[in-house]
């Protein structure tokens, strides 16, 4: 009897050291949770259903700490994407860090600066019938709201005037963009994520390349962008390259840049519906540890139930209605900058009012707009008044037989753009006009 009393001992001690070692603290278990939320969040974001445990743990290793905005607070008490009012904003900030990007974008101990060289929002209206995707010029003038520092949650940092906005995320980091972008669109940005250099080169190649048109040859020593005219497609570090040249496009400016990478992300989104990309686990998991490895996201992203909504609401909206804007600018004085025209006010008034919006295409001769497909037949416009009232609701929204057409917003002409149906080509530059 002594004997099993002994062996009860150590059974019992056994088993309490188990327990006591196994016991995780609890700042240590929340990073875990975290971690792996956001990896399946990951997965889901496209397809809306998680691919696999064993994926989901496995990307849990590329993800990076998430950051808390101040905009999340109205997220409280929303079940869904599709009960948010006024529709659904996200924020993807480009970074032009070079900090664990290798060697093949300058030296990260020199080349130093955090600039948000893109900064896109993307808006998903209420029915999610239609989507707006507007980029910000990285040289344009703006106001920089008081912020939270990111270094110290408990200080406030100063509000600036008339700073370039590429220079906010080095200033406050991702949610002082947000806050900027929100004071110059008027919208509410609850969700927000930045992705480095080689996420792009990663997502890229993740959906096995990107086809692009070109119109006129593209020549650009800077990042070593070489097209001759005609379609390619583009994959790894060639479609970050064209998506980062600006020397080799249009007028050589940050302008021409942004519509040479509006003709990228019309042709990515044809592609995401046309290959079924959308419902191939194998792509889906590649695309999540590309863009996981590279990319640090708000913590409303982390979070399954709102990422799997966002994915459904964009999965079936047509491309006919998913419109990419560049932000509408004009020089400063000098031509150092850029600050926004009148038109930026129709371009925040159709996102505030949750809007579809429809492009002047009497805007051909604008020195950095992408050229039009010879082989493409011109897009339709589609006048207010025949905005179809029929169209079936994005999943889980119901539908409302009495609910009138929305209001399209006809567009200035000098509001450059196009939407994701049309197939548009790159303006290239040679070297004899740099």
């Amino acid at each position: 009897m002594n004997q099993d009393l002994r062996h009860s001992s150590r059974r019992a001690a056994k088993t309490s050291s188990v327990a006591r070692h196994g016991r995780l603290k609890a700042h240590s278990a929340w990073k875990t949770v975290a971690k792996v939320a956001a990896s399946v969040v990951a997965v889901t974001l496209i397809s809306g259903s998680a691919v696999a445990a064993y994926a989901a743990w496995d990307l849990a290793s590329t993800v990076k700490p998430t950051v808390t905005l101040e905009s999340e607070k109205v997220l409280e008490g929303v079940p869904d994407v599709g009960a948010m009012e006024g529709g659904v904003n996200l924020l993807l900030i480009g970074s032009d860090s070079r900090a664990g990007q290798g060697d093949g974008f300058g030296d990260p101990d020199e080349e130093t600066a955090v600039l948000n060289d893109v900064t896109i929002l993307m808006h998903i209206s209420q029915d999610h019938t239609n989507a707006s995707v507007v980029s910000f010029p990285r040289d344009m003038l703006v106001d920089v709201p008081a912020c939270q520092d990111p270094n110290d949650p408990s200080s406030t940092l100063d509000e600036l005037y008339g700073v370039k906005i590429n220079s906010v995320l080095s200033h406050g980091g991702m949610n002082c963009v947000v806050e900027t972008v929100q004071s110059l669109t008027g919208v509410t940005i609850p969700f927000a994520g930045i992705v480095q250099f080689m996420g792009v080169a990663g997502l890229s190649e993740a959906v096995g390349g990107v086809d692009v048109c070109v119109a006129e040859p593209i020549e650009d020593e800077y990042t070593g962008t070489f097209l001759d005219a005609g379609n390619h497609t583009l994959s790894g570090v060639a479609a970050l390259q064209f998506l980062r040249t600006r020397h080799g496009v249009g007028d050589g400016s940050d302008l021409g840049r942004i519509s040479n990478q509006q003709v990228f992300m019309s042709s990515l989104a044809r592609k995401l519906q046309a290959d079924g990309t959308l419902s191939d686990p194998v792509k889906l998991y590649s695309i999540a540890k590309a863009a996981l490895a590279n990319m640090q996201l708000s913590s409303s992203l982390a979070d399954p139930t709102r990422m799997i909504s966002i994915a459904k609401a964009l999965k079936d909206t047509d491309l006919g209605s998913i419109a990419f804007i560049q932000y509408p600018t004009a020089y400063s004085e000098g031509y150092s900058a850029v600050v926004p025209t009148d038109s930026a006010e129709m371009v925040n008034l159709a996102l505030q009012e949750d809007r579809p919006v429809t492009f002047n295409y009497d805007n051909e001769s604008s020195s950095f707009a992408s050229a039009g497909d010879p082989n493409a037949a011109p897009p339709a416009e589609v006048p207010a008044e025949e905005v179809p009232a029929e169209e079936a609701p994005a999943e889980g929204v119901p539908a409302d037989p009495a609910a009138p057409a929305p209001t399209v917003e006809a567009l200035p002409s000098d509001v450059s753009g196009q939407t994701a149906a049309e197939t548009r080509c790159s303006a290239g530059r040679s070297l004899d006009d740099q």
